[in-house]
């Protein structure tokens, strides 16, 4: 992050402008612009000419909100080995947030074909410089290999953080796993590389308590229902509600929110070996309810039942969980819009809210109590996949529901932690998926809560 802003004194200034704002651009600057043919159209992006070479350059806003994404191409569309600053700073948490994710290519087994050109971040963006941190980690961590990260890599990461900002941290793991945690030992038994919970804690005694639980799959196979070949070139993305809960927890920490933070991460493998679960059996939960396997593919929902559990014995204020856990949410709702389920609604509207208002938009789902019967089993308390092909996601959250506590708010995000292609300030690869929307929404709901 720190190779795309500067400290230099000597740097060149930004403008910016739309269609109905150019005549605000510096007069000896507007027959060059005219001439060239800038309307201030979104990305687009003139470089001013001066004695010594550049003296400027000017970026197009266009008509419609201003966003991080609004400054998203400029760290590598503005020449490279050239330092800048914003002519009017107003912008300066959008711009800051947008440069350096734009900045952002995953490097660490290839550098970028070039060098990203620089900002010298405004005054009072302390704020912005803490949530890239955030979001850089949890991109790097989605984009890392599954050779490279595995549970006891993911669990390290999480000790860095820890360290960073002076939280407790321990890891469950072996035979106390097993006893404790039984249905996130029975996903990752499969695998050499053992499960294990990630603990971190944070915050003061008295503070309401934020439980945040990710789903924390390093890479999934499907198991013995194996996934197809096509469908497993993503895997590595699949602990991306676990970077995603990581990097909330960051943000709150930096920022000395007012919450008392536990943040669980299960981080396992779901791999195919003689110890792998199999379809059909029956595994315990550390609530006590019984699972039968009907796909062991759909696995994401029992890391998080154990996790859930143990948030909730610890009766927090409200609960978060992160995962990317279906495949019919990205039907419904493409890759941006990560669906939000919520038993509660005044949290709901909180969320939603603080989507909206950082353009980081969540999208409710309904907790449909209909469905819930789809997920009865003959064998066991109930099955872990739906008895219908429908609705995978409503189902897959009202699993999830039964490990939360009546009463207790609630909400899981079920996201797809990935962009598909190079997008202003949304690199191709890993993604911190509604991350901002949590970080703005949670402040929305303290304040409704005080």
């Amino acid at each position: 992050m720190n190779s795309c802003f500067t400290t230099a004194a000597e740097t060149l200034p930004l403008f910016t402008a739309t269609a109905a704002t150019l005549d605000g651009l510096p007069t000896e600057h507007r027959a060059f612009l005219d001439a060239s043919g800038f309307a201030g159209k979104a990305q687009q992006i003139t470089l001013l000419p001066g004695p010594a070479g550049l003296s400027g350059a000017v970026l197009g806003l266009g008509e419609g909100q201003v966003t991080p994404h609004s400054f998203g191409s400029l760290a590598h569309g503005l020449p490279e080995n050239t330092a800048w600053h914003l002519a009017d700073p107003a912008a300066g948490h959008a711009a800051v947030l947008g440069w350096g994710m734009g900045a952002y290519r995953y490097s660490r087994f290839k550098l970028p074909p070039r060098a990203a050109a620089q900002l010298r971040a405004p005054a009072n963006c302390e704020a912005a410089l803490a949530e890239l941190t955030a979001i850089l980690r949890a991109r790097d961590l989605i984009n890392a290999p599954a050779n490279e990260l595995g549970p006891a890599e993911l669990a390290d990461a999480v000790a860095t953080v820890a360290r960073q900002h002076g939280a407790n941290f321990r890891v469950i793991e072996g035979a106390a796993l097993e006893s404790r945690f039984p249905a996130i030992q029975a996903v990752g038994g499969g695998s050499p590389r053992h499960p294990r919970v990630a603990i971190l804690e944070w915050g003061a005694a008295d503070a309401p308590l934020l439980a945040l639980c990710g789903k924390g799959v390093c890479f999934d196979t499907g198991g013995l229902d194996l996934k197809p070949a096509a469908a497993m070139l993503r895997m590595k993305k699949d602990m991306g509600g676990a970077a995603v809960m990581l990097a909330l927890a960051e943000i709150l920490m930096a920022a000395r929110a007012p919450w008392r933070i536990l943040l669980l991460v299960g981080a396992v493998e779901n791999a195919v070996s003689g110890t792998a679960f199999r379809p059909g059996d029956v595994i315990a939960t550390r609530a006590g309810l019984s699972v039968e396997i009907g796909n062991t593919d759909a696995e994401g929902r029992l890391v998080l039942a154990d996790l859930l559990s143990f948030a909730a014995e610890h009766r927090p204020a409200l609960i978060i969980d992160g995962a990317t856990l279906t495949g019919a949410a990205r039907v419904a709702l493409g890759p941006d819009l990560p669906a939000l389920f919520s038993n509660d609604d005044t949290l709901a509207q909180a969320l939603l809210a603080g989507g909206l208002a950082v353009h980081d938009p969540l999208w409710r789902l309904p907790l449909h109590d209909g469905y819930d019967s789809w997920l009865d089993s003959p064998v066991a308390d109930m099955n872990n996949i739906s008895s219908r092909p429908t609705a995978g996601a409503v189902v897959a959250a009202l699993f999830l529901r039964r490990f939360v506590p009546a009463g207790t708010p609630w909400a899981h995000l079920d996201l797809y932690a990935w962009n598909d292609a190079n997008r202003p300030g949304r690199p191709e690869g890993g993604e911190a998926t509604g991350l901002r929307a949590l970080a703005a929404g949670l402040q929305l709901y303290r304040d409704s809560i005080r």
